[in-house]
């Protein structure tokens, strides 16, 4: 079985826009990383409409960006994309799936059959599969702002205090700080 492992870029503040982290080459070899080493990626339909309107564009090379984001993109492009949506039942974007109905049984299942490990990466999915005990790790980008504004991390809030053991801290030079927890079990 593999780990659920939950990421997302965060400012001191707790905002998850993801327009107000830093973007630069070390901050995107920072999640590279953590999708090669992963064997999915699981999202919220938002999240997954937000980069399917980007990411496959710039595979294609339809779209002008640097070596390491259009390799990036090609990755993504590959790699296994599940979706958690109750509204949307079709995802043309190459390797996507639905996981639709019992949702603590869909991502167990993905987890049961994904050794490699489960990359999450949207805030509101990470907020209800918290809620049912299904996320094992958290490896988060804090970044060296405070921006005052929303969305924020869990801002709907958790039935109680998750406990985290640190694994790991990783300052980048652009002063965010990569930080790797596991669940207190």
């Amino acid at each position: 079985m593999g780990l659920l492992t939950f990421s997302i870029n965060i400012t001191l503040d707790g905002c998850v826009d993801h327009q107000e982290g830093i973007v630069d080459d070390e901050t995107h070899a920072f999640f590279t990383h953590l999708m090669d080493e992963g064997g999915a990626m699981l999202w919220g339909r938002v999240t997954y409409e937000m980069m399917e309107s980007y990411w496959p564009a710039v595979a294609r090379g339809d779209v002008a960006a640097p070596p390491a984001i259009r390799e990036w993109a090609v990755k993504l492009e590959a790699k296994p994309k599940y979706v958690v949506s109750s509204t949307r039942k079709e995802f043309p974007w190459t390797n996507s799936h639905h996981i639709a109905d019992d949702l603590r049984m869909g991502v167990q299942k993905l987890k049961d059959a994904t050794p490699a490990g489960v990359l999450l990466g949207s805030g509101m999915l990470a907020t209800e599969l918290d809620r049912l005990d299904l996320i094992d790790e958290y490896r988060f980008l804090v970044h060296p702002r405070i921006v005052g504004h929303g969305p924020t991390l869990y801002q709907s809030g958790l039935l109680s205090t998750r406990r985290l053991d640190l694994i790991s801290t990783k300052p980048l030079r652009c002063g965010a700080v990569a930080m790797h927890y596991r669940r207190a079990r």
